[in-house]
């Protein structure tokens, strides 16, 4: 039962995240299989955060893929930093 109130109470907060986000991260089943992108992209989150990682600028990325904003990063960061608060 415990287990269930877990699952449900991550669930609210992850509503809560991409509502936050909005309209900017979206999670769309038919798109990426339903994991975190950038709106009007197949740019996943997870695909930025690795480019991040790697020791990427935001500047080259944004060279690299024009049809991304500064914003965007922003966002990604934001909710990648409020999935980790979870």
């Amino acid at each position: 039962m415990l287990d269930c109130q877990i699952v449900s109470f991550l669930q609210l907060c992850q509503i809560h995240i991409m509502t936050y986000l909005a309209p900017r991260i979206v999670a769309d089943q038919a798109v990426c299989g339903g994991r975190p992108v950038i709106k009007g992209t197949r740019m996943r989150v997870s695909d930025v955060l690795d480019l991040l990682a790697a020791g990427e600028t935001r500047q080259a990325i944004l060279e690299d893929y024009p049809y991304l904003e500064d914003a965007d990063i922003t966002a990604v960061l934001k909710y990648a930093a409020a999935s980790v608060a979870l």
